[in-house]
């Protein structure tokens, strides 16, 4: 359960596109995507847009320590279009993280099945009757032998709730600085959690160009 909610300062939005059908939008890690329960959970990447934007809406979330490229509708139209891309898995995703230990596997796919860790919510984790299926596709990008991590690019597949963090740590790679998944020592490797969402691509709703929109690591 997530205490002591603390949002970064609100400096302004960082916007890296915008039309008059979508904003797409750099997260901040430590933000959350929506509202959460409770007055001190309202801070949101969610309602600071639509303080500037009033008919933005969401279309999808990031993990509140998880930063990243989102994007939004300006319209219900939009949204509705942008909700089905992201349900027929045509919205394609790449994410960087930095995970603890050598990843050997040049490049791979995990197919673990992930469900809602009940009485330990808001984990997930692996559960091959009953899990919803899961995929991520990872490539090696660069290993840091001094200080044993790897840097990997991610492609999830599907879209389940810490996917990525899940899948990584049944791997035996937590990605550094994880509160959930990844032991003390894992954790204390970084100061929050280095997972990015680096790019959105998909079929723009109204133009039909293809786009792909990019947000820079900051790791």
């Amino acid at each position: 359960m997530m205490t002591g909610y603390t949002p970064p300062p609100h400096t302004g939005l960082d916007i890296l596109h915008q039309d008059d059908a979508l904003l797409l939008l750099n997260k901040p890690s430590g933000l959350l995507s929506v509202p959460g329960r409770g007055p001190e959970k309202q801070d949101c990447l969610t309602l600071r847009v639509q303080t500037e934007y009033p008919q933005a809406i969401n279309v999808h979330r990031l993990d509140m320590e998880t930063s990243g490229v989102m994007v939004m509708a300006r319209s219900k139209s939009v949204h509705r279009q942008l909700s089905r891309l992201f349900q027929e898995r045509e919205v394609h995703k790449h994410y960087v993280a930095v995970v603890e230990g050598r990843v050997e596997q040049s490049a791979g796919e995990i197919d673990l099945p992930l469900i809602t860790d009940w009485p330990n919510r808001p984990r997930q984790k692996v559960d091959y009757e009953n899990g919803k299926p899961a995929r991520t596709r990872f490539s090696v990008m660069h290993h840091d032998t001094r200080g044993n991590t790897t840097r990997l690019d991610l492609a999830p597949e599907t879209g389940r709730t810490h996917q990525l963090r899940v899948h990584l740590q049944t791997l035996g790679h937590a990605i550094l600085g994880d509160k959930l998944y990844a032991g003390k020592a894992v954790q204390k490797k970084a100061d929050r959690l280095l997972l990015h969402a680096t790019s959105l691509s998909f079929v723009h709703p109204v133009s039909g160009e293809y786009l792909c929109f990019v947000s820079e690591v900051p790791f």
